[in-house]
């Protein structure tokens, strides 16, 4: 059964909450602020309370069970982190407050930029990019006004590899950039050869993510970046699967000239659910003058007796805001509470036990499950959700059988050069005990493609809602106070 709706549970005459006799003049509501085809439920405040922490837990998320998702690094945030964001002394605080007011808020947001510049191998960083997604914008936003600053507006080409994020292109696109993509090699790197084929005088850049959605880290990552800097462009590093890096590499030693930090995915502040992103930004010290202002600088250095003064400044060639007032400062003190927490060694230790989980996994499944670049990967792998002697079973089968067992599926059909692909990120979080749970569902559901084939064409059976038809969903929404869950269920 689904859960009622509230206005099915109303019964007159019930009040969740009284208000205090009126003790001043009282006004009408303005014409048509009360609906009266829109009736409210009457409802005990209990209720409410009880019906919507029902809801709550027919979710899924990190705090419930595994939550495999490849190339979010879906990664357990740790409640110390909250605690801190909610400190009265940062949870209170209000962006138009003097500076010398929030002194102890930019004192964090300048350490929190100095440890993303030292992270990454960065010259400059700026906190302001709402997500990831804002990140790559901001980043091939100043690859442009580098071009264009030097004379060289004909410089209108990104090259993206296929194996690259799928935000890659939409974010060059909107830049007014033209984009090119550039195959991967049969062992999942950039091809050398089509990269030299388009390193001509209108290339601007290349977006490259390393390690790529493939889970590879690229075997010719410097030879890339050589030609594209010999042919004048720059290269925008995706640091969305940064998690594999971690004081191990750092992508400016590479040479990488622009990339963009997840927050939310990287350093565990709180991801998905509509909630708030935050997509940093590092660049090399030729791009410093164009970030997005204001950064966080020290204005008057301190002394034994007196800490330094913080305050707001504006790179020369700045190309504007791209987020009102600071970025999510929310976001900002959870990350650097995880950063504190782990400290230098930790954060090497973080990428090395998310590989070593990554590989094992891969180990667990490449005889049940195809594996098309089987080498050594970093934090995810990508395996086929199919096989050639069961043509009717796909990756979304598997996926939905999974439920069953109380994982999250895996990343289904990304990226699009794997065939059924389900691109699979453990994360450094999960323990053996739980590697190996779902490596063995993985591999029971692989047995039931061929006993009990429909077993898995009409899962989840266990779930609070079957099947959803996902392409009725996306065509034909539903947003009436009437919408149940049920009516998107092919049961």
């Amino acid at each position: 059964m689904s859960e009622p709706l509230l206005c099915e549970l109303s019964v007159p005459g019930r009040v969740g909450f009284r208000f205090p006799e009126v003790d001043v003049p009282q006004a009408p509501l303005p014409e048509g602020m009360l609906r009266q085809e829109l009736p409210l439920p009457e409802l005990y405040e209990v209720d409410v309370v009880r019906h919507y922490t029902r809801l709550s837990q027919l979710n899924h998320g990190i705090d419930i069970g595994f939550y495999p998702l490849g190339s979010c690094t879906m990664k357990y945030n740790p409640k110390v982190n909250e605690e801190v964001a909610r400190l009265p002394g940062f949870a209170h605080v209000h962006p138009l407050q003097p500076e010398e007011t929030v002194q102890g808020s930019l004192a964090l947001m300048y350490q929190l930029q100095e440890w993303l510049k030292e992270i990454g191998g960065f010259a400059g960083v700026t906190l302001q990019p709402a997500a990831g997604a804002q990140g790559e914008l901001t980043g091939v936003l100043i690859i442009r006004a580098y071009h264009e600053a030097n004379g060289q507006s004909q410089r209108n080409k990104i090259l993206i590899p296929d194996s690259a994020h799928g935000t890659n292109p939409a974010t060059s696109a909107m830049s007014g950039m033209r984009v090119v993509e550039i195959k991967s090699d049969g062992r999942g790197n950039v091809d050398l050869e089509a990269l030299r084929a388009e390193c001509d005088e209108s290339l601007a850049g290349l977006m490259l993510t390393n390690p790529n959605t493939l889970g590879l880290f690229d075997e010719n990552v410097e030879e890339v970046v050589r030609l594209v800097h010999a042919a004048g462009g720059l290269v925008y590093g995706d640091g969305a699967n940064l998690n594999a890096l971690l004081g191990i590499v750092r992508p400016g030693d590479l040479g990488i000239d622009v990339l963009h930090y997840n927050l939310h995915k990287t350093f565990s502040t709180p991801h998905g659910g509509g909630g708030p992103g935050s997509g940093p930004v590092g660049v090399a010290e030729k791009l410093v003058d164009f970030l997005p202002g204001p950064l966080v600088d020290i204005i008057e250095p301190g002394d034994d007796e007196e800490p330094p003064l913080y305050g707001f400044v504006y790179p020369k060639k700045s190309i504007g805001r791209v987020k009102a007032f600071h970025g999510h400062f929310g976001m900002m003190a959870r990350a650097y509470t995880y950063m504190r927490m782990h400290g230098k060694e930790g954060m090497r230790m973080i990428s090395e036990y998310a590989v070593l989980n990554a590989n094992y996994l891969r180990a667990r499944l490449r005889d049940v499950y195809h594996v098309p670049y089987d080498r050594i990967c970093m934090h995810e792998f990508v395996a086929e959700g199919r096989w050639p002697d069961i043509p009717d079973i796909q990756a979304l089968d598997i996926a939905k059988r999974l439920m069953d067992f109380g994982f999250h599926p895996p990343t289904n059909y990304f990226p699009l050069i794997v065939h059924d692909a389900l691109m699979i990120e453990p994360t450094e979080t999960e323990s053996l005990q739980n590697l190996d749970a779902f490596a063995d569902a993985m591999i029971k559901i692989a047995e039931e493609a061929r006993s009990n084939p429909e077993l898995l064409k009409t899962a989840p059976h266990n779930t609070p809602v079957g099947r959803v038809d996902e392409v009725k969903a996306a065509k034909e929404l539903v947003l009436c106070c009437g919408f149940r869950s049920t009516d998107l269920s092919s049961k």
